[in-house]
């Protein structure tokens, strides 16, 4: 049996960023993926990173936004935890080397960076790396863990069970299967951190890799965890529907900067740049989903 200080579960930004930080602590830690380490939903995300970085913006309407958004299921002290960090996380994020887009006419913000909007943002606050934000970010993480003496990888290797100490009544590791050699080994740490992300596979429509299953909401309902909220589902409003080929994520910056939905009748749908993901999926009717020429928009999970 092996073993690790941390063992993290998941090689996302959350993941990624846990065993940077850890690092910085001093302390070790190992990664594990189920594929490549530069892989997951992270990867996949387009749009952008929501902070308030303008001048003429604030963290009070940030706030007001989001539980605008939120249509009063929001934690209030999440949200602020949140969004008060915001800044501050891109700012790590731009100094470990995040090529964020750049506005040399940006007077508003110290950083010099293009901010975006989305829907249900009052002001311009998407920070983007073009249209392939979570691409940036994941493979600047990733780049920077490997190169770290206190963060170790183990690639293709899926967690299948958390190990209990029944006794302690506390996780101890993990059982992994490596999908190279197709054995089973069992993992050592002192403690076990679960990144693994959301449950969207369980949706005929989604826009996550398939990589995105649940695996570590099983795994901690198992260990004893209380699982809760599992209808909070994040999800995107807009894909691109293909017969011949999986249906891939439209970002939402585009309605931010202007675009608009239509319905088969080329009727302007009505939604607005500002509306949120949740509205914007409503049909008048609230039932049946949009359908628009060339394509199918979608409630589509995202995972969570």
């Amino acid at each position: 049996m092996s073993e690790s200080d941390v063992l993290i579960i998941g090689s996302g930004a959350a993941g990624l960023t846990c065993a940077l930080k850890l690092a910085q602590m001093g302390i070790r830690s190992t990664v594990v993926s189920k594929t490549q380490l530069q892989s997951g939903a992270t990867l996949w995300a387009q749009g952008g990173i929501s902070a308030v970085l303008d001048h003429d913006d604030s963290l009070d309407a940030h706030v007001r936004d989001t539980l605008i958004a939120g249509a009063g299921l929001c934690d209030d002290q999440a949200v602020k935890f949140t969004v008060e960090r915001g800044p501050g996380v891109v700012r790590w994020l731009k100094e470990l080397g995040v090529a964020f887009t750049l506005d040399s006419g940006a007077a508003n913000n110290a950083e010099g960076l293009h901010l975006t909007r989305e829907g249900g943002h009052s002001h311009r606050r998407i920070v983007h790396a073009a249209d392939a934000t979570g691409r940036a970010v994941e493979t600047t993480l990733a780049g920077v863990a490997l190169a770290h003496p206190l963060i170790s990888v183990r690639e293709r290797q899926v967690s299948l069970d958390l190990i209990l100490d029944e006794a302690r009544e506390r996780v101890v590791g993990a059982y992994l299967y490596d999908r190279n050699s197709k054995r089973v080994e069992a993992v050592q740490a002192k403690c076990v951190l679960l990144a693994t992300g959301g449950a969207n596979q369980v949706y005929l429509y989604s826009s996550n890799p398939y990589g995105a299953s649940g695996d570590g909401i099983a795994m901690a309902w198992r260990a004893g965890c209380r699982v809760a909220n599992m209808e909070f589902m994040q999800f995107h409003p807009t894909i691109l529907y293909h017969q011949g080929s999986r249906s891939f994520l439209i970002s939402e910056a585009l309605r931010g900067e202007g675009a608009v939905l239509r319905l088969p009748t080329t009727a302007r749908c009505p939604r607005t740049r500002t509306t949120p993901r949740s509205r914007t999926t409503r049909t008048p009717s609230g039932r049946e989903p949009h359908r628009a020429r060339g394509g199918v928009l979608r409630r589509a999970a995202r995972g969570s």
